[in-house]
């Protein structure tokens, strides 16, 4: 099981880790939304508990409930600018469709 960060993406995540003292990692999920049915969350983690998995790239930590890991397992995760967005991006192996807007995914 991987969860992995490209150095953009570690990047980001260590200027928002600096931000919130108390974060102890990046927190990354799913939620059910969007026309495909899943969509990516990142918040930041003040606590770790028992039923999350804890994995560490590019020197950042990043954790995912086990409950979200069957969605994510292999997922890399980079950091993009394009024109006037800018934000995360994401490459699952286990999504099978994106909607158009590429915030959601279907597995």
């Amino acid at each position: 099981m991987s969860i992995t960060l490209t150095e953009k993406a570690a990047d980001r995540a260590r200027g928002y880790l600096a931000k919130q003292p108390q974060a102890q990692a990046v927190r990354l999920g799913v939620r059910n939304t969007g026309c495909s049915g899943y969509m990516y969350t990142v918040t930041l983690a003040e606590q770790i508990t028992a039923d999350d998995q804890v994995f560490e790239s590019q020197g950042v930590k990043v954790v995912v409930s086990s409950q979200n890991l069957p969605y994510l397992d292999g997922l890399e995760v980079d950091y993009a600018k394009s024109g006037l967005n800018e934000g995360f991006r994401f490459r699952n192996p286990n999504a099978k469709e994106m909607c158009g807007c590429g915030e959601s995914f279907s597995v």
